[in-house]
């Protein structure tokens, strides 16, 4: 007898109307970065055209934000590379009192609203004087960007057993040789999976860079900034493109690294 697994209509109905919901306001923004008129969104557009792009490559004033959002993600991924691994392999190899409230205020700046944040870091760089600048965007943004490093390494380092490092140490190998030769290979696609997650968080982010910023100005806050001129509306969505591209692909290398995490040497032990 033959079963049938199909989903009932209903459910896949419901999928598809959240599918839209989640989905339509992204396509709008591409579709009305080819439209004609400058100034409001008709629908449908009135004609469709690739002019905005040759437009958006040729405004001067966006090529500074995009290389800041650049450059304040890259460095804020490698802070979050060295910090985050070291506070998961403390937490996951170390025994000591006080040890999962620790990872609780690990995992602290990602859980709280971005406002909060963004406000307790203008209070602490203003009490240090700590002109704000490029170092304090960097700094704000590492604040997250370290929380996504450190869940992507304690949950690898969790699925490897403590054997292979001690039976590094039998052989002979130093606690240099034994990152490079046993843990680096295990942990590095959890580590690149993490700083992808991260440099896409922080290309994008407005909040805290609100808060943390002096007069530079990160692509997204240029783009905050354009909405509320009407005049040539289709470059800023060009420039959403770029964003949605900019973050969308390492979250999708992301997604394929982990997905087969579960497949670490000593995880099935």
């Amino acid at each position: 007898m033959h079963s049938d697994n199909r989903a009932p209509k209903s459910l896949t109905l419901a999928a598809i109307g959240g599918l839209l919901f989640l989905h339509l306001p992204i396509m709008l923004i591409f579709l009305y970065a080819f439209t004609t008129e400058e100034r409001t969104y008709q629908f449908p557009p009135p004609g469709l055209t690739l002019k905005w792009f040759a437009v958006a490559w040729n405004r001067a004033d966006i090529w500074p934000p995009l290389y800041l959002s650049l450059m304040v993600a890259a460095i804020s991924t490698v802070l979050a590379l060295i910090l985050g691994t070291l506070c998961a392999a403390a937490m996951s190899r170390a025994r000591f009192f006080g040890r999962n409230q620790l990872s609780l205020l690990i995992i602290l700046p990602i859980a709280l609203p971005g406002v909060i944040t963004g406000m307790s870091l203008r209070s602490a760089f203003s009490l240090m004087d700590i002109p704000f600048s490029t170092l304090t965007i960097i700094l704000g943004h590492a604040t997250f960007c370290i929380v996504i490093v450190f869940n992507n390494a304690v949950a690898r380092f969790r699925r490897l057993s403590g054997s292979i490092t001690e039976a590094s140490a039998d052989l002979g190998a130093n606690s240099f040789q034994t990152f490079r030769h046993i843990l680096l290979p295990n942990l590095g696609s959890a580590l690149l999976a993490g700083a992808m997650l991260a440099f896409a968080l922080s290309f994008d982010e407005v909040i805290v860079t609100t808060f943390t910023a002096g007069q530079q100005s990160t692509l997204p806050i240029w783009m905050l900034q354009e909405l509320v001129r009407p005049r040539q509306r289709p470059v800023t969505n060009v420039v959403a493109i770029v964003v949605f591209a900019t973050t969308f692909i390492p979250i999708l290398i992301a997604y394929y690294l982990t997905r087969g995490g579960s497949e670490t040497a000593g995880g099935g032990k």
